[in-house]
């Protein structure tokens, strides 16, 4: 294994114990610092807490979080539950894909944007909902999330502001005080 790849893994292993509970936490850490969990890392990771190759990836495969391969530098995820599906998503997961030119679990040549399906942001008052990165974004609409692509490329960095629970129109969702977004 390469020695940085074994590093960051000892490191994940020794911040968090080998304990099999910690398993999230081990994977959290080493993605953090490496922008994914390459699968060289998971037979020291079943190793170190002495579980198969097979369990630890399939933790990997089954949490929507955790990525095989390095990412966009924006994280793009759409809400596929029923309450999106019901206001419609599928149009506008055809608008995003056919804007950016990938499906999902893709990521565009330039690197910039990976695209994901997620299964609940707990907006459902709000749909259709898409995240990007830690940024919740309520009732969008195709000419919103161009809205929100162009304000990706207007700051010149594609780092999102501080996470603010955003919306399309007017109105709130659990209590909180959404801010506008264009």
């Amino acid at each position: 294994m390469h020695s940085q790849l074994e590093l960051t893994v000892q490191e994940a292993l020794a911040a968090h114990g080998r304990r099999a509970e910690a398993l999230l936490e081990i994977l959290h850490s080493v993605q953090a610092a490496l922008g994914c969990i390459p699968p060289e890392a998971v037979p020291s990771i079943a190793a170190a807490l002495n579980r198969s190759r097979a369990e630890i990836q399939g933790v990997i495969d089954f949490y929507h979080d955790y990525r095989s391969e390095p990412g966009g530098r924006l994280v793009i995820q759409v809400c596929r539950a029923e309450a999106c599906q019901a206001m419609g998503v599928q149009a506008l997961e055809t608008h995003i894909q056919a804007t950016l030119g990938i499906g999902y679990h893709e990521t565009t040549a330039d690197g910039r944007f990976s695209l994901e399906p997620v299964y609940c942001l707990g907006n459902c008052a709000c749909a259709p909902s898409l995240r990007i990165e830690d940024d919740v974004h309520a009732r969008v609409t195709p000419e919103h999330f161009d809205a929100l692509l162009e304000a990706c490329a207007d700051d010149g960095t594609d780092e999102q502001q501080p996470a603010r629970h955003r919306e399309s129109d007017e109105g709130g969702a659990g209590g909180t005080a959404p801010e506008a977004s264009p």
